[in-house]
């Protein structure tokens, strides 16, 4: 048997082309230990020539990255496998000398399968006696091995590719064959430098020369080259960057360098210094994922997370989240996100700490309280930004737990948490935003054709018809809905006053002269997601939801700024999206990913509004009216034209403040995540500072933008003086009234009043009101009767009331 075998070593380009005798011979070559007969059986079953000859080649997994909007600093990278293909030319000349000389010595002389190694080697492995295994793969047959391995689609097919069988052999020759027939020798090598394994969890050329020695494959010198290219035949056990490995991989290189000198590509002196230079070996893996975020300064983990979880609702990039998940992880892509360094480092800067609070209020505020902030690009949707004073990280060993009663452990925890506590989820459906949402019934007011103008003479309680709980402490006269204001104020209010003043008992009934469910549906147009059951369930069917209007609502800073940017953007809005452009692994942009929008809210309006808004921060409308504002020192502190509003919630659970310009829009919240319904007050000076600050550093360099200033109609209308109708009778009541051009009903509530009980006290609104606008009739029910004592806080309801009848309040500051 053996001298037959011998006897057929000079012929052996011809038991390429005879199946049985090709796999006694490629088979022998490979797998000394098994049977010869064995062999026989099973490589016959088989013919060379009836292999299959063109690979259904995948993309082998690529490093997707992540980039700010400045398109070169690198936020994060995502991975399964730190691979990312480059071209030859990028390669150094001598790395390629070095894999050659490495792993195959005839690659630029035999035509995919080497006749002669496979000749050499089968003998040496016969003569070994089963002793040792010489292989006979080329570079070629390497490189069609794993490539079948990354294309299988089965778990059968992964084993099939690397199966030590001779028909795996026979099939990686045929392949290897015909893959020389259509891709240049260069081709070749390109494809095998970005698919081989180099160890320490460096797949591809580009990526060991980074783990390695940080720097490109261009940049490679002889002894790095040689090192790296002797680490293909065994990237485990000769792995450099662990003690046990790098004398073998010291060894690998000294054969690396004599088979190139024997090549010729360099002469002994160069190898004798190459193999004398001591390197610099760095063995740094390559980060990965939202918790290994680069630029620590910029604190990016939430906005990268915030990123991840777009991504995985978008269609475009697979047909389910794991899918998409895959993808981002492998794919390759180059994603330009919408993040602005010079916003995201303010946000970041100013949510860690509060230089314009004092050291004693910082410690009061204790570990609890989350200072979120959210910042939005208007016209587009783009997310600037995401901060936060925590930590993003799974390891959470160091925390020191919940600071909610009963509850230590639960997700969210302080200070490392990867909970979204900025843009929320499901099961985070975010907070409660207070006297924010007066903005939603401004809009509806606007919208129904009330102007900026529409005065109402407030009282410190207002009775509304909205039906509440007898037993609730913002109940009176039995199951009607009173807020109250913080100050106490009371008197005529327009929406420019009473939104700078944010005046409880302005709203109220502006929101029931309106109706709820117009308030409710301004508030879905402009992103308010209504995730918490309670709160979706209400909006449902709101129009008994008397307290909507003072944000007893849970949401989001990124839903909240994304809100206020849509008026500032007049009326556009854009569905939030942390995307500029995102581009394949070829280079091709990926559409559909351009921003969404829609104009939800007639340009007129929105810019009333805006104008409205300018009233809270010290700003100025366009007409002068603006007078009160809780958060007066804004203006100066920008030193640009601004609007916005401030927000506190029951018992200052939560404090937040939304300011925006043309270019930009901030909110931030400071609350506990962790325990919403905490004991301790949250102040306004932190958040508001914050915001502020990130704004102002945000735009720093940007030219001025002005607001447009609202149309007449939008600011003055062509408000009706409601007639008088004191102590007349509701007969004399209606018809006057009615007679006037107005809508009348009666309201279903009486008040304690000097009038004959049965008359009429007062109509709601009082004053003046739209032309053809609903007006309420007040009856009394004489003097004496009086309302239920009010006990809540300063105004406000207890922290007990349910959430449809809670009232947050401002205070000024």
């Amino acid at each position: 048997m053996r001298k037959r075998e011998h006897g057929l070593l000079p012929n052996a380009a011809s038991l390429l082309l005879c199946g049985l005798l090709a796999g006694l011979v490629v088979a022998a070559a490979a797998f000394p230990a098994v049977a010869m007969s064995g062999l026989a059986a099973k490589a016959g079953a088989d013919t060379f020539e009836n292999l299959p000859t063109d690979i259904d080649v995948l993309p082998s997994p690529q490093i997707s990255y992540i980039f700010a909007s400045d398109r070169k600093t690198v936020l994060a990278m995502m991975y399964d496998e730190n691979r990312r293909d480059v071209k030859i030319d990028d390669v150094a000349q001598i790395m390629q000398q070095a894999i050659v000389a490495a792993e195959d010595n005839r690659f630029y002389e035999h035509r995919g399968v080497d006749v002669k190694g496979v000749a050499r080697a089968f003998v040496a492995n016969q003569n070994a006696g089963g002793q040792t295994a010489q292989g006979a793969s080329t570079l070629t047959m390497q490189y069609v091995r794993q490539a079948i391995s990354y294309s299988a689609k089965t778990p059968q097919e992964v084993v099939d590719a690397t199966d030590k069988t001779p028909t795996r052999k026979l099939r990686e020759m045929k392949y290897a064959i015909d893959l020389e027939k259509k891709l240049s020798k260069q081709d070749i090598l390109e494809r095998y430098l970005n698919i081989a394994s180099f160890g320490h969890g460096a797949y591809g050329i580009f990526a060991a020369s980074h783990v390695y020695f940080e720097k490109d494959p261009k940049d490679l010198t002889l002894p790095e080259a040689a090192l790296i290219a002797g680490l293909v035949k065994a990237p485990g056990t000769n792995d450099p960057a662990t003690p046990d490995g790098l004398p073998r991989a010291v060894d690998r290189q000294k054969y690396v360098l004599n088979q190139m000198v024997s090549m010729g590509y360099i002469d002994r002196a160069s190898a004798d210094a190459a193999a004398k230079e001591k390197l610099n070996i760095v063995g740094k893996r390559t980060p990965e994922g939202c918790e290994s975020v680069q630029r620590p300064e910029l604190g990016a983990g939430f906005y990268c997370d915030y990123l991840r979880r777009w991504w995985l609702d978008q269609k475009t990039f697979g047909e389910d989240s794991y899918q998409r998940a895959n993808r981002l992880r492998a794919g390759g892509y180059t994603v330009i996100s919408s993040l602005d360094i010079q916003t995201q480092a303010a946000a970041f800067k100013y949510a860690q700490e509060q230089p314009y609070v004092s050291k004693d209020q910082q410690v009061k505020m204790g570990q609890s309280q989350a200072l979120m902030l959210a910042a939005v690009q208007p016209g587009t949707g783009r997310v600037t930004a995401l901060a936060t004073n925590r930590i993003f990280s799974n390891d959470q060993s160091q925390n020191g737990g919940n600071t909610s009663p009963g509850k230590k452990g639960q997700k969210g925890n302080w200070p490392r948490t990867t909970v979204p506590i900025i843009t929320g989820e499901a099961d985070i459906p975010g907070y409660q935003a207070g006297s924010a949402f007066k903005m939603f019934t401004a809009v509806a007011a606007l919208e129904a054709g009330y102007p900026l103008a529409t005065t109402i003479n407030t009282e410190k309680q207002f009775v509304s018809n909205f039906p509440i709980d007898p037993k609730s402490p913002a109940a009176c006269n039995g199951p009607h809905y009173c807020p109250k204001n913080s100050g106490g104020q009371s008197g005529p209010y327009n929406m420019w006053t009473g939104f700078g003043s944010s005046i409880n008992t302005y709203f109220v009934p502006l929101e029931q002269m309106v109706g709820v469910d117009r308030v409710v549906d301004v508030a879905k147009r402009l992103g308010i997601q209504f995730k918490a059951p309670e709160d979706a369930k209400l909006a449902a069917d709101p129009k008994l939801w008397g307290a909507f209007t003072l944000g007893v609502s849970a949401t989001t800073p990124l839903q909240l700024s994304n809100a206020y940017a849509t008026l500032a953007a007049d009326g556009l809005y854009c569905e939030p999206t942390p995307i500029l452009e995102v581009k394949d692994n070829s280079g091709q942009k990926v559409d559909g990913l351009d921003p969404k929008c829609k104009q939800n809210v007639d340009p007129e309006v929105a810019r009333a509004a805006v104008d409205m808004a300018r009233c809270p921060v010290g700003d100025q409308s366009a007409t002068g009216k603006c007078s009160g504002a809780t958060a007066g020192y804004s203006r100066s502190f920008v030193k640009r034209p601004i609007a916005g509003k401030t927000g506190t919630t029951d018992s200052e659970k939560s404090a937040t403040f939304t300011v925006m310009t043309k270019q930009l829009s901030v909110s931030g919240f400071l609350t506990d995540p962790d325990w919403p319904e905490t004991n301790k007050e949250m102040k306004h000076p932190p958040v508001n500072y914050a915001a502020l600050a990130t704004l102002r550093d945000g735009l720093n360099g940007q030219p001025v933008v002005q607001f447009t200033p609202p149309t007449k109609d939008k600011a003055q209308g062509k408000l009706v003086d409601i007639p008088s109708v004191k102590c007349l009778s509701v007969d004399q009541a209606r018809s006057r009234v009615k007679n006037a051009g107005f809508s009348v009903s009666v309201s279903s509530q009486q008040v304690a009043s000097q009038c004959p009980a049965g008359t009429v006290d007062r109509t709601d609104p009082a004053g003046s009101t739209v032309k053809g606008g609903p007006v309420a009739l007040v009856v009394s029910k004489g003097q004496g009767a009086q309302a239920p004592p009010y006990t809540g806080n300063n105004g406000r309801p207890n922290g007990d009331v349910p959430r449809n009848t809670r009232g947050g309040t401002d205070h000024p500051n």
